[in-house]
């Protein structure tokens, strides 16, 4: 489904702030796949999603999506087929807007525009369906403004958006970081049932170690630009945080200095 063949990337080149962010990261996801990505501040985790959705070109390597080089597309044009819910929770909705009017921009993302009514009486059936699967009240709230939402709210919400259309790939870049525990763990349970429901390919960026662990069938490790652990199967299931930290040292050759994920680790033991 995905594959991403020897990709670089290097911001600022030729200045004193040049920073090589990808240094040839190869990766091949199957279809299904759920592989979440660790790493401390500037390993690539964020990049290596950004690279997948377009947001800037690359400066070499390949990526195929469904068999498809998407290196000349654009990131709106790559839209169609690739969901993204990001950290901050005002990102991926429109404020302004209705709950089932964002939705209603979701299910139309692709499709030609013209005059014609808003919402049908069928979508909005289905929109009460889908959120009432949220178990947050909100299917009885389908003509509130988002902006009225709370974070955890707006960020299930996003996440429903994002896979209304059952896209190719799903990227989740730390879209629980900005939430309380209590809310984070309740998004992390959506994304986990929406994704094995609709059987989707999906990308999670964390620093939570023990969330890495827990959630989805494949971990990846990644320092200065590049992979360095690669795990899945059982092999992922029985790793422990402690564990995961040592194997980071073993393989990087340095302890990790990351406040938030060694603050992470506390949480997770």
């Amino acid at each position: 489904m995905l594959e991403l063949i020897d990709v670089k990337k290097t911001f600022n080149l030729g200045t004193v702030n040049e920073r090589k962010a990808l240094n040839g990261v190869t990766i091949t996801l199957e279809d299904g796949d759920f592989v979440t990505i660790i790493g401390g501040n500037g390993a690539g985790k964020s990049t290596t999603l950004n690279a997948v959705a377009g947001v800037w070109p690359i400066d070499d390597g390949a990526i195929y999506i469904n068999g498809k080089n998407v290196v000349g597309l654009p990131e709106h044009k790559r839209a169609g087929f690739i969901g993204r819910v990001f950290q901050d929770p005002m990102t991926g909705t429109a404020a302004t807007m209705e709950i089932q009017e964002n939705l209603a921009l979701a299910a139309r993302r692709g499709k030609p525009r013209g005059l014609s009514w808003g919402i049908t009486r069928r979508e909005r059936e289905e929109y009460h369906e889908l959120l009432k699967m949220l178990d947050l009240g909100l299917e009885d709230r389908m003509t509130t403004k988002v902006g009225l939402l709370s974070g955890g709210q707006r960020q299930a919400l996003t996440l429903l958006m994002a896979t209304l259309k059952k896209p190719d790939i799903l990227l989740l870049d730390e879209h629980t970081a900005a939430l309380d525990p209590k809310t984070a763990a309740k998004v992390l349970g959506l994304s986990d049932k929406i994704i094995a429901e609709n059987n989707l390919t999906a990308m999670m960026v964390t620093h939570n170690m023990a969330d890495a662990i827990k959630h989805g069938n494949r971990l990846i490790m990644m320092n200065n630009g590049k992979i360095i652990y690669d795990v899945k199967g059982d092999a992922k299931k029985n790793l422990t945080v402690e564990e995961l930290l040592l194997k980071f040292e073993e393989v990087s050759g340095t302890k990790l200095n990351n406040d938030r994920m060694l603050l992470a680790k506390e949480e997770g033991q």
